[in-house]
């Protein structure tokens, strides 16, 4: 039986990337598949960017229980879906699900074994540059997520680990380490 990890952060902390490559280094590490009811965009693939779903169709798997969590996020909605997850882990694999913190409550309110983990940037400073040289945004929108960063920081006290990413060799060592001490 496979564990379940739940990884938050703000916006720059490095947390896409750390999941990523521990998922390419260990091939029993997963990252979940979201749901969404949003249209998909490009070359995107069912099952494989997310699971997209009709808002009827998400309205079924809401009503059989089949969410982790669920979030409405510009006017689309977003999950997890137990099914997916859960047949993950019944076959070995350690699922990673990269949620922000309120989707992270959501989760240990129904998996009281999911274990938490929030990735911090080094600093407040490391953040902004790290945003700031992405060049992906207007600066009222990198202000917008330098204020969410900021209160989304303080939750990292109700997780069971913080991983602070200021190097990330060093950061991606340690989160393959939990993951592996959970497997014994």
């Amino acid at each position: 039986m496979g564990n379940l990890f739940v990884v938050s952060g703000p916006s720059g902390s490095g947390k896409s990337t750390l999941c990523a490559l521990a998922a390419d280094m260990d091939k029993k590490i997963k990252i979940s598949v979201s749901a969404t009811t949003r249209a998909p965009r490009g070359e995107e693939k069912n099952g494989v960017e997310y699971f997209f779903l009709s808002n009827e169709q998400f309205d079924e798997k809401l009503a059989e229980g089949d969410f982790y969590e669920y979030a409405n996020v510009f006017g689309n909605r977003y999950g997890t879906l137990k099914s997916h997850v859960d047949s993950l882990t019944a076959r070995g694999f350690d699922v990673i699900l990269e949620i922000d913190y309120q989707g992270a409550y959501q989760v240990r309110d129904k998996n009281k074994e999911a274990y938490l983990i929030f990735v911090m940037p080094p600093s407040y400073e490391e953040l902004k540059k790290r945003l700031t040289d992405r060049h992906t945004e207007s600066e009222e929108q990198l202000n917008i997520r330098l204020a969410k960063a900021s209160s989304e920081m303080e939750e990292r006290v109700n997780y069971d680990k913080v991983i602070i990413n200021d190097s990330l060799p060093d950061a991606l060592g340690e989160l393959l380490s939990i993951i592996e001490s959970k497997r014994n």
